[in-house]
């Protein structure tokens, strides 16, 4: 069966509200919300936008991720991914027990390269491969780094914590992604290295961006680009410099500081034209394409869908860009063409979505709340809109 719109956001948001025995009023003076906006999102007519989850857990007290449903558990369940968590965590617990004395590690050069097939499987959009091998590969690295205590082996161990992030991030376990931060935190300390740090504050920014934590998410962008300014001038240090910079305009523009996020933008332009596409420093994307995609988000979390659909005309993704990035750009732009009636062209961008990152855009919280959005215009879509419903709802074929 296709996605039940009894599950859609607003209807959690309502069961939320009455089980705190809040009455619409008092939801709306809570969190600022439109009361019109909100009453028509409980219904389902509007589809939850980012700032209005956002707002709605901040008034509420809650975890975003209790609004929005996430971690999907049936579906994780059905995929055989919610086995994967424990293990990850088990091996997040030991990072200070010394080197275990049952392990025999391999040579860091090996590591390092587990290191970067991880990252790379992680923006292939192979989460399912990632996470099966990144626990092991985190209590491998433990051992090496506290038996070589060297810059390289914390490094290579920080990398390993960077990569249960990405994949506790994309599952949607929140606890568990700012568990993997604080250990990569740790392990950058270790190995002394500003630029890592300062990439460090990015991602904690990030996961305070999906919590609705916008001043905070603000304050962690300008100490990351302070820590930056301790390392040596170099390509990596304008590169994380620049993605810094995006982050900023993401998390301005969800607060609705226009002139804050725009400014941003304007600052990861400049430094992109020095930098060129910068697509494997770090694995952040970083270039001239990543700041035109980065201002189509921006101007859809500033509310101007319109504008952000114009923004990708002449948009050409390089043939080297991550899968997992085209897939969250295209779940962007699907939102941004649902709020502009654009609704089979909306509907066409999700399956890019899909067809560019499957497993990702399975567990994407845009993806579910725009294809929410669109169920009620499911007569003027092709068949295929129903299976693409069952597929978010159950185990989809291409999850290997």
């Amino acid at each position: 069966m296709h996605a039940r719109t009894e599950d859609h956001t607003g209807v959690r948001m309502k069961r939320l509200r009455l089980e705190r025995h809040l009455t619409q009023k008092a939801v709306v003076d809570l969190s600022g919300i439109p009361y019109s906006t909100y009453t028509k999102t409980e219904q389902g007519v509007l589809p939850a936008t980012p700032a209005v989850i956002a707002a709605f857990a901040r008034g509420l007290r809650i975890e975003v991720a209790t609004v929005v449903g996430q971690p999907y558990a049936d579906e994780l369940r059905a995929d055989e991914l919610d086995i994967l968590i424990r293990p990850i965590r088990e091996a997040l617990d030991v990072y200070d027990l010394g080197a275990d004395p049952d392990l025999q590690p391999r040579r860091l050069e090996e590591l390092n390269d587990d290191a970067e097939a991880l990252l790379v499987a992680v923006r292939a959009g192979e989460i399912k491969k990632a996470a099966s091998n990144v626990a092991g590969l985190i209590e491998e690295g433990t051992t090496t780094a506290h038996s070589l205590n060297t810059t390289e082996g914390w490094l290579t161990l920080a990398s390993f914590y960077r990569t249960a992030y990405d994949v506790a991030t994309k599952l949607g376990f929140s606890d568990l992604a700012q568990l993997s931060l604080a250990r990569m935190d740790w392990a950058s300390q270790r190995g002394s290295d500003a630029v890592l740090g300062g990439m460090y504050q990015y991602l904690r920014a990030l996961a305070y961006l999906r919590e609705g934590k916008f001043a905070i998410g603000q304050r962690l962008v300008a100490r990351g680009l302070s820590t930056l300014q301790q390392a040596d001038e170099s390509r990596e240090r304008e590169v994380v410099t620049g993605q810094l910079h995006l982050g900023g305009a993401v998390m301005a523009g969800r607060a609705h500081d226009e002139n804050q996020a725009l400014s941003h933008l304007e600052e990861a332009e400049r430094i992109a034209g020095t930098t060129g596409e910068a697509v494997k420093v770090h694995y952040l994307t970083f270039g001239p394409t990543n700041v035109q995609v980065h201002r189509v988000s921006v101007l859809a979390e500033l509310d101007k869908y319109g504008e952000a659909v114009e923004a990708t005309d002449g948009l050409a993704i390089p043939q080297d860009w991550p899968k997992s990035r085209i897939s969250h750009h295209y779940a962007e732009v699907a939102r941004a063409q649902m709020w502009t009636n654009q609704i089979e062209d909306s509907f066409e961008s999700l399956r890019r979505a899909r067809k560019a990152a499957p497993q990702q855009a399975k567990y994407h919280p845009t993806v579910r709340e725009t294809y929410a959005g669109l169920e009620a215009a499911h007569r003027r879509l092709p068949e295929s809109f129903l299976s693409f419903g069952s597929w978010l709802s159950s185990a989809g074929p291409q999850v290997a």
